[in-house]
């Protein structure tokens, strides 16, 4: 009874760090993406930590929450493709993880889910609602260098989420949790 009022607790702190952070998505403008980022990361840690209902739960409180607290609704929605983002590769990389098959071709295989899991997200958005993200429609050749950049920033947005993970995270997990 102890240890699961203890995981609900610290899966609180947790959330209201999530809404915080969209929150100062709105004041702090430049540093936008980096705090959204952030708080999509503790999808993954709950996830991790919790199992996969719980880490589901986080998400949709973490989306209703940041729907009301957050004044700028554009970034609850940015903040709501980054944690469906880590969702599929946490669930994906669950199933691979019964594979039987050397690590490189795991790895291979993992990159091409990320790609495909962060490009049925992004190609939609950036080509269907133009208007909305960037206030016109935009030239073949913008287009193309936006769906470019997104590309490259999946690979640091995703490399940060692993050492965030793997050091971070993997550090610290001891002292917040006592396991």
């Amino acid at each position: 009874m102890h240890l699961k009022a203890r995981n609900m607790a610290f899966g609180g702190l947790l959330l209201a760090l999530t809404v915080i952070c969209m929150v100062l998505g709105s004041v702090i403008e430049t540093g936008t993406l980096f705090l959204l980022a952030a708080a999509s990361f503790f999808v993954g840690i709950v996830l991790r930590e919790f199992g996969r209902k719980t880490g589901v739960a986080f998400y949709l409180a973490g989306v209703l929450l940041g729907g009301i607290a957050a004044p700028n609704k554009f970034y609850v929605a940015t903040y709501g493709a980054m944690g469906i983002y880590i969702l599929g590769i946490e669930f994906a990389w669950g199933r691979l993880g019964s594979w039987n098959a050397d690590i490189r071709k795991k790895t291979v295989v993992m990159w091409v889910i990320r790609y495909a899991i962060f490009n049925i997200i992004y190609l939609p958005a950036v080509l269907f609602l133009q208007k909305l993200l960037f206030g016109s429609v935009l030239s073949a050749w913008a287009t193309a260098g936006i769906l470019a950049a997104g590309q490259a920033g999946l690979w640091l947005y995703d490399g940060a989420y692993r050492y965030v993970q793997r050091e971070m995270w993997g550090k610290m997990r001891g002292r917040f949790l006592n396991l």
